[in-house]
């Protein structure tokens, strides 16, 4: 039935508010989380920290296999059952960790699991969903959600070594089992929907259907020649043989290996320099603090200059940021520096989704963006052995930290040259 009155809040911004929940749950399984285990972990298990690495790659290659089938269900089906029992299947995961006697249950706990669960209920899944109920609104949309990681990540240091302290880090995996169960399930169950239209909606809360390409501000709109493309449906074959799909993958994939490098070592570098705990839990802090704090502005200025130049400019603050952190010296440039990074970094939990939806539109984007993460998280797979690794050989984090520079750089001037796909007849 067909809504008559327009209702002072639009249903989808009560679907962003179940985004932020998840984005807060799925936090559980980062490795900016995974970062407060590391030393008491490997400690206690007698596993290198090139070895602790490798499993945040064997779960992102997981993922990558994942994605595009959790993405195909989400198109047919919708997200709110895959988030209601990937919420569970998390859940019985934490629960287990929290018994192991060896690395080797951790790891397998990890990679089935948790790694199913969190890419049925995590971000993905989220994003694809919200792009369904927005058009004009769609980077406040999902920046508002994707603020439930930064969210997290402020209290995430604090909590996670409080708990570890009082608990014990086992008990503390039972502890994020018992949280996430209560943040998503309950709500996923009772408010996701699929789409406004099985509502009797339009996106945005529209009185009147608009074209999604007029509806946006021009700088924002995927092009003339794209007229309608938020309507088209497009097979992994076509998306496959555009330009536009490859520069996407690349340009966010390449950077991602550094990211989820440095959210894995970052709390070690700096307790490694002769700061205290405290200190290196606060860097952490300032990153997530950006991170929940600069998304909405990310998401404003996209819809204002255009994704990709705020790509590149999220690229250019990043890469500033890290070279400031890593070169001072000093307490101040090390604050200051991680600063600025988080504020870049609080664009990847926006830009990349804005793109993808404007470049390939509504109706088959959970497929193709899950064809894109196949590749992107095989690519970020490799950013913590990568920084493990080099730390085990070279006995510290500069030449990491610095090829990371490198690839932002290129991964700005990469981002100049997105340009909307044309869909071949």
């Amino acid at each position: 039935m067909r809504t008559s009155k327009r209702q002072r809040i639009f249903y989808g911004w009560y679907i962003v508010g179940v985004g932020f929940l998840a984005n807060v749950a799925s936090s559980f399984a980062l490795a900016s989380t995974m970062s407060i285990f590391l030393k008491p972990l490997t400690a206690d298990l007698g596993v290198s920290r090139g070895v602790f690495s490798l499993l945040r790659s064997g779960e992102g290659i997981i993922a990558a296999c994942i994605a595009p089938l959790v993405g195909t269900l989400v198109d047919r089906y919708g997200g709110r059952w895959l988030m209601v029992i990937g919420t569970g299947i998390v859940a019985v995961g934490y629960f287990l960790l929290s018994h192991i006697d060896n690395f080797a249950q951790f790891v397998g706990i990890r990679l089935t699991l948790v790694t199913l669960g969190d890419s049925m209920m995590g971000y993905m899944v989220v994003n694809v969903i919200i792009v369904q109920w927005f058009s004009r609104y769609r980077g406040r949309a999902l920046a508002i959600s994707s603020m439930g990681v930064g969210f997290a990540k402020v209290c995430m240091p604090v909590v996670a070594a409080s708990l570890i302290i009082w608990l014990g880090w086992r008990q503390t995996w039972l502890a994020f089992g018992l949280m996430t169960l209560g943040l998503l399930v309950v709500p996923a169950l009772l408010i996701i929907r699929r789409t406004p239209e099985a509502m009797g909606l339009l996106p945005d809360g529209a009185s009147a259907p608009v074209a999604d390409d007029m509806a946006r501000p021009k700088k924002t709109t995927v092009g003339a020649a794209q007229a309608g493309a938020q309507d088209l449906m497009w097979t992994r074959g076509d998306a496959a043989r555009t330009t536009a799909f490859w520069l996407l993958v690349i340009t966010f994939g390449i950077s991602s290996i550094g990211v989820t490098g440095l959210n894995l070592h970052v709390y070690s570098y700096v307790t490694d320099l002769g700061y205290s705990a405290v200190i290196a839990a606060t860097v952490m802090s300032i990153i997530a603090s950006m991170q929940l704090a600069s998304p909405l502005g990310w998401g404003l200025l996209a819809e204002k200059i255009g994704a990709r130049y705020a790509a590149t400019l999220r690229f250019v603050i990043q890469g500033v940021g890290l070279a400031m952190a890593i070169l001072t010296g000093n307490l101040f440039g090390l604050y200051g520096g991680f600063l600025l990074y988080g504020i870049g970094l609080g664009g990847n939990m926006v830009l990349p989704d804005i793109l993808w939806a404007d470049y390939f539109g509504r109706q088959s984007l959970g497929k193709i963006r899950g064809m894109g993460l196949l590749i992107s998280h095989f690519l970020a797979a490799i950013g913590p052995p990568f920084f493990g690794f080099l730390f085990d050989i070279t006995g510290g984090y500069g030449l990491p930290f610095a090829i990371f520079g490198g690839v932002l750089v290129i991964s700005a001037f990469l981002s100049l040259m997105l340009k909307p796909p044309r869909r071949k007849n």
